[in-house]
């Protein structure tokens, strides 16, 4: 997902995105630990994603 459709976004819905994704990071940081991951890559998606969204958090925060 881009920082523009990210910016785009509510400060409740991307609330919700960073929680699906902070679940999913989770969930696959567990799969990483007890298996194989099929795409080890998401892992850093997902990380890069949740920065993303604490970013656009913390800038909108400070503008207020």
């Amino acid at each position: 997902m881009k920082a523009a459709e990210l910016r785009d976004m509510s400060d409740e819905q991307l609330e919700l995105t960073l929680q699906e994704t902070a679940t999913g990071y989770f969930r696959l940081r567990l799969q990483a630990n007890t298996e194989r991951l099929d795409a080890p890559s998401e892992l850093r998606r997902h990380r890069r994603l949740i920065a993303r969204i604490k970013t656009i958090q913390r800038q909108r925060l400070a503008a207020k």
